[in-house]
Formats: C-alpha cells, structure tokens, sequence
C-alpha cells in the first residue's frame, strides 16, 4: 500500500526552493477563513459552560428608591414637604435547583467536545481541498507543458512537410494534416492555459498565496496503515464526525435530566440590607432581612412531562445518528482505499502506455524516412503518445487525491497527525481561559 508514497508527477519536479504539499497545508491550516470561521464558532461554544454555572452563583444587586411629597392645605399658611429615601443591597442564591445546574454544566461541556470535533473535521476538509488544488494546479501546469511541447513537435512537422512537399516528396493534403493537428494542438493550449487559470484561483482560495514551482508528491507514508480493515477500524474509532456524535448524544442525555430536574422542587435564599432616610424625623433605620423560598411544582399543564418525553426521543436520534456516521465513514473509508489501488494500477498501466507509445513513435518516424509511413501515421501516433502522457499525469494526481481522501476518511488529515511546520490552534486555551470566570466582558485575546 506504502508504494504509492514514492510517486510524483512525472516531469514537474521543480527546483529545491518550490513550495512543498506541506508548506502549502501548513499555510492553509493557519489562514484559511473557514477554519477561522470554526475556530470562532467553537469559541463561542466554550461560553455555554460559564453560562451554565452562573445558575449557582449568586446574584447581587443595588437598590435606591426616593420619595418625595408636596401638600398644600387650605387655610394654613405653609407647604409641607415630606421626603424619603432608601439605600439598600439584595442577594440571591440557589440552593437546589432538581439537579438542573449540575445536568446543564455537562450538556454545556459536552457540547463543547462536539464542537471540538466538529472543528477538527472543518480542519480535514479544508487541508483535504487544500491537497486537491495543489495537484489541481501540478496536474494543470504539467499537461500545458506537455501540449506546449506538442505544439513545437508539430511545427516541425509543418516546417518538414512543406519542405517535403517542394521537392515532391509528398502531397498538399500531407501539409495541411499536419496543420489541422497544429491548429488543434494550439486550441488544446489555450484550454490547457484556462485549466491552469482556474485551479490556480482556486488555489490561492483556499491556501492564502498564489501558486509558485509546486512539486508533487505524497510524503506521509507513515500514516496510511497496511490493511483495509485497520484502516476502517481506525475511521470509525477516531474519524472526528463520529466523535462529535458520541459528544452530541451524551449532551443530549444530560438535556433529558435537566428537562426531569423541573419536575423537582427549588430552594433559594435571598438576604437584603437596606437604609432608610426620611427628611422630616431623625431616625433612619437600618434593616436586615434573610428569607428563604421552596417552590414545589405540583402539575403545569403537562408541557414538562411533554418535552421530557421529546427530549428522550432526540436522545434515541443521536444514538441512532452515531450508527449512521460510522456507517458513512466505514463507507468513505472503503472509497478511498479502493480509489488509492485503482490509482496504482493505472499508474503502473499509463507508465507502460508512454513507454510503448514513445518507442512506437519514434519507429514510425524512422518508417517515414525510408516512405514506409505516410504523415498522418506520425500525427497519429505523437497523439498517442501525448494521450498516454496525459492520463499518466491524471493518475498520478488522483492517487495523490486518493490518498489524501484516505487520510481524510480515517481521521487523520489534521496539523498534528501531518506534522505541519505551523503552530497547532488549542482549543482548550480559549476554553480554560473563560470556563470558570465570574465576571469581565472581555474576550481572552483582549476584544
């Protein structure tokens, strides 16, 4: 299975300083706006686990009110005006909430493990496109090669025809078969020049950098295993959208006992200090109150009852859900390592084909000289040939692709696994940094 590793694109090898498949990933990983957009959305994530520890915490406010009171009796020479005012501070703790808080703290941590996950799939998917335009772009640069070298080959042949044809060593239609192919050759350029136009673009998309003396190849041979079944095994254990189904169905089962906690009684104590100020007397007293509250629901209208049971039934679905993806993965798997071995086999079938056609053109060449082959036999076999080097570039490019599609399959086209010369994105510093804060509205990098 390794054998595949070794294999470039023949004949666009370019010199020691060209951009590497992992240079090109490295730089995809680090400034890619998709994996940017996930690493934001997981961040975002890490918020639900202070979100739902503020339940058992206390909440304090201040309060001040003023009163203020103006009469006018008739028959009495004055106003009077009574004013008053009061200071005061309250205090709010939950003391048992049926379990709620503790229920909604996991779901909120298993959430935030799904979202991890999903993150690393989001990585694989843009390193994977990022793999495909890079060969996109080797295999797009290495076919106009072959056609701009065609098109000199058949103006010799135009050039040698016409000087043949002066002397009366052949017929006009020998000139202008040679020409139809040239003129053929050089619309086959400029669609071979569009190719490489698009796949450049969609190169710079997703890796960040225009395209410069890219190198084939596939230098991560340690992580393809040796077996199918190892490789289905290490999908559907590992593959990160599995994961986060496993994390989905546990947020989903600590929802159900947070959903049952409602059915249970709340405790709550609240404490308030406050001052009173009057304007028209001198005593101003001070109070100090501490109550305590139990609320016991006794029956609401069944929507509890009623969203327990629906919550149960999503359980049921993310159970079934995990079943699903290691099915697709199982299946992704199977794809691509049957897509690696029909790569290797047109690859070794493509190398035969170019050998053979590029032996049997220049014998045919040798059969004009001597007027045993007419003009279009050599037109028809340089054809050949060129057919024979374009399909051994495409297949090269797709057993590059396969392989990448392997990897991504079995869960394993991500920054540590590659090794890519970057520094890895964790995201358990974001997390760390805000799961136990009590206060502050800035973000940790400082927003």
């Amino acid at each position: 299975m390794a054998a595949f590793v070794a294999l470039g694109v023949a004949g666009v090898v370019r010199a020691a300083s060209a951009e590497t498949i992992t240079q090109a990933l490295a730089s995809a990983y680090s400034s890619n706006p998709e994996i940017n957009s996930a690493r934001a959305q997981t961040r975002s994530e890490d918020e639900n686990v202070p979100i739902a520890r503020s339940a058992n915490r206390p909440t304090i406010s201040g309060f001040s009110t003023a009163t203020g009171q103006h009469t006018d009796t008739p028959g009495l020479s004055g106003d009077f005006l009574i004013g008053s005012g009061t200071l005061g501070i309250e205090v709010t703790q939950n003391v048992f909430r049926g379990f709620r808080t503790r229920n909604a703290i996991r779901e909120a941590e298993a959430g935030v493990l799904a979202s991890r996950e999903i993150l690393r799939n989001t990585v694989q998917n843009v390193l994977f496109d990022a793999a495909q335009a890079y060969m996109d772009v080797v295999r797009d640069a290495a076919t106009l090669d072959i056609r701009r070298a065609n098109v000199t080959f058949l103006v010799e042949q135009v050039r040698a025809a016409q000087e043949r044809f002066n002397v009366g060593e052949n017929t006009r239609t020998d000139v202008a078969q040679t020409r139809a192919r040239l003129a053929s050759a050089r619309a086959a350029v400029s669609l071979a020049e569009a190719n490489l136009a698009t796949s450049r673009a969609i190169y710079r998309r997703v890796v960040g950098h225009e395209p410069s003396r890219l190198s084939g190849g596939f230098p991560f041979a340690r992580l393809v295993p040796g077996s199918l079944p190892q490789a289905v095994s290490i999908g559907q254990n590992g593959h990160p959208i599995v994961l986060a189904a496993i994390h989905e169905a546990d947020a989903q089962a600590f929802d159900v006992k947070q959903i049952e906690g409602e059915l249970l009684p709340t405790v709550s104590i609240s404490g308030r200090i406050e001052h009173d100020e009057s304007f028209d007397t001198d005593i101003d007293p001070n109070t100090a109150t501490l109550s305590g509250r139990i609320s016991v629901p006794l029956y609401q209208g069944g929507v509890v009852s009623a969203r327990v049971r629906q919550a149960k039934e999503l359980y049921g679905l993310r159970k079934i859900e995990i079943d699903l993806t290691r099915d697709q993965v199982r299946a992704a798997v199977v794809t691509a390592w049957a897509q690696v071995e029909a790569a290797r086999g047109a690859i070794a079938a493509a190398l035969e084909g170019v050998e053979a056609a590029q032996i049997a053109l220049t014998g045919v060449q040798e059969e004009q000289r001597v007027g045993q082959r007419t003009t279009l036999d050599v037109l028809d076999q340089q054809q050949e040939l060129l057919n024979a080097q374009v399909t051994l570039i495409v297949a090269q490019r797709d057993q590059v692709v396969a392989a990448f599609a392997l990897l991504s399959a079995m869960g394993r086209l991500n920054a540590d696994h590659l090794r890519l010369p970057t520094k890895a994105y964790d995201p358990v510093e974001h997390y760390t940094a805000v799961e136990g804060k009590w206060y502050g509205v800035r973000t940790p990098d400082g927003r």
